[in-house]
């Protein structure tokens, strides 16, 4: 199964930019009440520590609006779209790169390379957009009657100034960055294998192109991005944990030191996989819509998405 080469142009990045920014933006909007409510049960929050998703989500409608469901969403969209096409489009740029440089095991169809490139990936996005996502949590974390930050750019001044200039708006990059290279690499590499299998074994998931090369159904790219999310997620979830919990200023150490306290004080389920259930149902949407509107504007930008199925 072949992939036609293309070419590394200023248009392909530009192009590759904007179908990520919008792929991301579509996701995280998809899925922001589940972020929110996943933020207050991972940080145990006092007034829902002791709730599930569903009942979480009807108390934050009825102590507060349906619109509280987004909050915290402006400061999102801020990020993702620049973590989105920066994590896509540096995917797109090392997929390109990495082969070139003839290291065992990082060839043009090697999907361990499209793992390596992924994380690299992930490591660009996560460290350019850190800030706005600090931000995003402290609002989101906000409940009615005890708001301390009154928007994006007030909460990063309050950051700012009383939590150690910018290290403060960097709390927990470290276990973010260890984190996102399973989570981004695994992403990336189960869609690419997924597509690949999905592509050659099941007609139904193909959609046949003039050039000969087939691409996948709009349902076909949805299944792949939902599995290879709930996969990642699995993989990296307790870094999750240990990076909200810096964010939001609960622990004053390191990210072991955050770990461990965590384990210590409620244990593996109810502390270093607490709110996995909505992860999981977080997960699988967002990271399907993701690839999904990814791959569809990539396609309505005259990008090639398709793949040469070898008979």
């Amino acid at each position: 199964m072949d992939q036609k080469e293309v070419k590394l142009t200023p248009e392909f990045v530009a192009k590759s930019f904007l179908a990520g920014g919008v792929a991301g933006m579509c996701a995280k909007t998809t899925v922001a009440p589940l972020d929110r409510i996943k933020i207050l049960l991972q940080a145990q929050s006092i007034h829902y520590k002791d709730l599930g998703v569903v009942s979480g989500l009807q108390k934050i409608v009825q102590q507060e609006s349906v619109l509280a469901l987004y909050k915290g969403n402006g400061a999102q969209m801020v990020r993702i779209f620049p973590y989105g096409a920066l994590q896509f489009t540096s995917f797109e740029v090392f997929k390109k790169l990495l082969p070139r440089l003839k290291v065992s095991g990082l060839s043009k169809e090697s999907h361990s390379m499209k793992f390596v490139a992924g994380s690299m990936a992930g490591l660009v996005s996560v460290t350019a957009t850190f800030p706005l996502d600090t931000i995003r949590a402290r609002l989101a974390f906000q409940v009615a009657g005890e708001t301390k930050y009154k928007g994006i750019i007030h909460a990063a001044k309050v950051i700012f100034k009383t939590e150690g200039g910018v290290s403060g708006l960097y709390r927990g990059l470290v276990p973010t960055l260890i984190g996102i290279i399973p989570y981004a690499g695994l992403s990336f590499y189960c869609f690419e294998l997924l597509k690949v299998l999905v592509l050659k074994h099941c007609s139904w998931a193909r959609t046949p192109e003039s050039s000969g090369e087939v691409q996948l159904t709009v349902p076909a790219k949805l299944l792949c991005g939902g599995l290879a999310g709930a996969f990642a997620q699995t993989a990296s979830y307790p870094l999750d944990v240990a990076r909200r919990r810096m964010q939001l200023g609960q622990f004053d150490g390191g990210m072991m030191k955050v770990l461990v306290s965590t384990y210590k004080e409620d244990g593996v389920v109810r502390g270093l996989f607490r709110g996995m259930s909505i992860n999981y149902v977080r997960a699988i949407p967002m990271t399907a819509v993701s690839f999904s509107v990814y791959e569809m504007t990539k396609q309505m930008l005259g990008l090639q998405t398709g793949v040469k199925i070898s008979t």
